[in-house]
């Protein structure tokens, strides 16, 4: 299989990389792919809004010129643009304290963060930085979007109670929650439960049955027939129209900017990681070239054109992808067809929207934080990989109990210190032929002699000042009581791919600290990038004749040895 990431080789600004070259045959299959996607994520895109903590119309208008914009714009022919819970839930997070939840203030404040993080995006792809995407682990990721899922979930049990509920943390709002038991809106309650019912009855039957909008429709008309605003909260009236294109009425300072610097990076990383990972793997499946570079740029100008249509922040969404691939789409005119009818439904169909009660939302989040609660995952990582699985745990716990921002910057840690420590200590071995010529690693403690007197040492990660201490040692070691002495040690560089200054001053200690032994330091397979060695002037301490091609070299020049110095 080709690989999936390429760079864009065309001039200019092309357009449309998402949505040609498309077959004929293949436009009603995408034409279906859109409607299916509209009945699907339009009450999704509302319910974010509740996470968000923006008014229910913002999450229409995420669909709408940030959706066209990516198409237009991105490269990957999969996908989809959108509002989404992770960013909505750090959003929240950032802006708690600054405004009230709801507010213009508040909704300004939300656009200026949809600019910003386009800023760093496009910051990203003008200095090339895509391939930060892949320093987010998908252990951490989990982890992560787990802990989301969780806060998430559990903020919308107040609005399924019909209750106010409180507090600012999830475990305050639980315990605002238990406080207000006894105020609980049965109303409120059974049209939560009656929601529930309906999308995980349509789940059951099929995920392409649009439960979640049957739902929403079903309660709407409830409502109004019913009059059930006398009794539990309703949206009430939701403007129409097209949005306002204009810039963020704020008062701009650089203790604003320094305030929301934070939020608007913990966005941009999640996005990165979330839309990457997300291109790479339909591109993948369907053996398609995508460039990260045009999908930065992509999602850069869909959220400058979130913050001019007055909305908040959009990223890559796996499950809206997954919507559109089951679906049949595959090409951005899905997205486009999307967008028609949420243009729609701006225009003729935001008035019986009034008329839905808050708790559908609610119930419509709390299913989807816990969709994101990825519990098999994290069953998977703990079977396979116990180390990792505590490094998920904690990024969990961290977004539950301390909060998303945090979250993410503990992810980005931990994924980096995961990094760091699979070099700091690599496991490197012992090579031994068999009779074959084949030869086999074999462990340290093992301190087998390929040939009486001959140690190959394979160093299995670049060198550098962290792990070139344990290279000393273990050399230190392989050369103290050995029998038959040692008289030779080749160290097989295949693996290392670079040796920075440290690393390379700790390679001439330990060359002259065995040289006083009598021992002869060779090297073999050395890349052609690290060959060159005049940097460092290694070839001149170590000789231009300690350097081998191959591993069969080394004990030809062995043997060659041994048996000229034996009378």
């Amino acid at each position: 299989m080709t690989t999936a990431r390429t760079k864009s080789t065309s001039g200019g600004l092309p357009i449309l990389q998402g949505v040609l070259p498309i077959k004929a045959s293949q436009v009603p299959a995408e034409f279906i792919a859109g409607l299916t996607l509209a009945a699907l994520a339009i009450p999704e895109v509302m319910g974010y809004t509740k996470i968000a903590g923006t008014p229910v119309v913002t999450g229409l208008y995420t669909m709408l010129i940030p959706a066209v914009l990516f198409a237009f714009f991105g490269s990957s022919r999969h996908l989809v643009v959108g509002a989404d819970s992770a960013t909505a839930a750090i959003l929240a997070a950032g802006l708690g304290g600054l405004a009230a939840v709801g507010s213009d203030e508040y909704v300004a404040l939300a656009v200026v963060l949809a600019f910003m993080a386009a800023g760093f995006l496009l910051l990203a792809r003008l200095v090339g930085l895509g391939f930060l995407a892949d320093f987010l682990s998908r252990t951490v990721l989990v982890g992560f979007l787990t802990g989301v899922g969780v806060q998430v979930a559990l903020g919308q049990v107040a609005g399924m109670l019909g209750i106010e509920g409180g507090g600012h943390g999830t475990l305050s709002k639980i315990w605002g929650d238990l406080q207000q038991l006894g105020q609980v809106n049965g109303y409120a309650l059974a049209t939560a439960v009656a929601v529930l019912a309906v999308i995980l009855g349509a789940k059951r039957i099929s995920r392409k049955i649009p439960g979640a909008l049957i739902a929403v429709v079903g309660a709407i008309w409830f409502s109004w027939a019913l009059d059930l605003g006398q009794h539990l909260p309703v949206l009430g009236a939701v403007p129409g129209g097209l949005p306002q294109i204009a810039l963020p009425q704020v008062d701009w300072s650089w203790e604003l900017i320094n305030q929301l610097v934070p939020t608007a990076f913990a966005m941009c990383v999640v996005i990165l990681a979330q839309s990457a990972a997300t291109s790479r793997a339909y591109a993948a499946r369907y053996n398609e070239p995508f460039s990260e570079d045009r999908d930065l740029l992509g999602l850069g100008l869909a959220n400058i054109g979130a913050g001019l249509s007055g909305t908040f922040v959009v990223n890559g969404s796996p499950t809206k992808t997954q919507m559109v691939d089951s679906a049949g789409g595959r090409t951005q005119l899905a997205l486009l067809v999307m967008s028609a009818i949420v243009l729609l439904v701006l225009l003729f169909l935001t008035g019986p929207l009034a008329y839905m009660p808050e708790a559908v939302l609610s119930a419509v989040v709390f299913l989807i934080g816990l969709d994101l609660i990825d519990l098999d995952s994290m069953r998977r990582i703990y079977q396979e990989r116990r180390s990792e699985f505590w490094v998920a745990l904690i990024t969990a716990l961290m977004v539950v109990l301390v909060g998303v921002e945090q979250g993410i910057i503990l992810a980005i840690v931990l994924s980096l210190i995961d990094h760091t420590r699979r070099g700091y200590r690599p496991k490197n071995a012992l090579l031994q032929p068999d009779g074959t010529g084949t030869w086999h690693a074999l462990p340290m403690d093992t301190k087998v002699q390929a040939l009486p007197g001959l140690v190959v040492y394979r160093f299995t990660h670049s060198m550098y000042y962290a792990n070139a201490e344990q290279m000393a040692a273990e050399v230190t070691a392989l050369a103290c009581g050995v029998e038959p002495p040692l008289r030779w040690l080749c160290l097989d560089a295949s693996a290392i791919d670079d040796v920075d200054f440290s690393a390379a001053e700790t390679l001439r200690a330990t060359f002259a600290e065995l040289k006083e032994q009598g021992i002869q330091l060779v090297v073999a397979q050395v890349m052609d990038d690290v060959r060159d060695h005049s940097r460092y002037q290694l070839d001149q301490l170590f000789g231009k004749d300690a350097f081998f091609d191959t591993l069969q070299d080394v004990v030809d020049a062995y043997r060659r040895q041994t048996d000229a110095s034996t009378p």
